[in-house]
């Protein structure tokens, strides 16, 4: 996609260990773009530590529970999304405007000791993975997603004339299935599951599967970008 050509990630740029911006009823995921409000001190210190290096932050998911212990440091699901700042405001109040474009899934390996006050963790990159020799297939699930996708949208034609271009167009199934398990109203659980996949065809049956099960949960789609985060 045009729009992230800036934001294309090399191995070489990871240094394996990723800072850590846990957020609430947020999942984000790969070749997408998310603004974000950042006020707490402990992220103002995580954003100028990116700044002023590689730009790489990482939105991790809170596991159930987190509501007991969000000052410290509360259980996190395994995989998170790395993200590269594309663009920072700073605000006359000292709080920050971010526009964050997610680059890979991660998974996270161990929590660092605290030597700052926000969380940092190793991590692995997941890499998007095709099962060899099924271009057929791959196909079929970019029409079989349209298809469904036609049937949970009834009511919005221009969503669903643009989702269809999307589909398509020449957008890797991989890319595809993360623009749509992000912009798509799922239950976070559902996201998680979503995120943690690095195998596209059976991320795309999972999506495939979710809108079979939910056919008349899909009358609406996440705003695209959304709002600013007030976490």
């Amino acid at each position: 996609m045009s729009a992230f050509e800036e934001y294309r990630f090399s191995p070489a740029q990871f240094s394996g260990v990723v800072r850590l911006f846990p957020i609430p009823n947020l999942v984000m995921f790969p070749n997408v773009m998310q603004p974000l409000r950042v006020f707490e001190p402990r992220y103002c210190e995580l954003l100028r530590d990116a700044m002023d290096g590689d730009r790489f932050v990482t939105l991790a998911v809170l596991a159930s529970g987190w509501q007991a212990d969000y000052e410290g440091r509360p259980r996190l699901q395994p995989f998170a999304c790395l993200g590269k700042v594309a663009a920072c405001q700073e605000c006359d109040d000292g709080t920050h405007n971010i526009l964050l474009v997610g680059l890979r899934r991660v998974h996270l390996l161990k929590e660092l000791p605290p030597t700052k006050a926000y969380r940092e963790a190793t991590a692995l990159v997941c890499e998007d993975v095709y099962p060899p020799n099924q271009h057929e297939r791959r196909a079929e699930l970019k029409r079989e997603l349209y298809g469904r996708l036609s049937e949970w949208l009834p009511g919005l034609p221009e969503v669903r004339e643009q989702l269809g271009q999307l589909l398509h167009s020449t957008v890797s199934l991989g890319v595809l299935t993360d623009i749509l398990s992000y912009a798509l109203e799922i239950d976070s659980a559902e996201k998680e599951v979503l995120l943690s996949e690095a195998n596209v065809h059976r991320r795309a049956e999972l999506l495939l599967g979710h809108l079979a099960a939910s056919p008349d949960e899909g009358h609406a789609v996440a705003g695209f970008p959304p709002d600013f985060s007030t976490n």
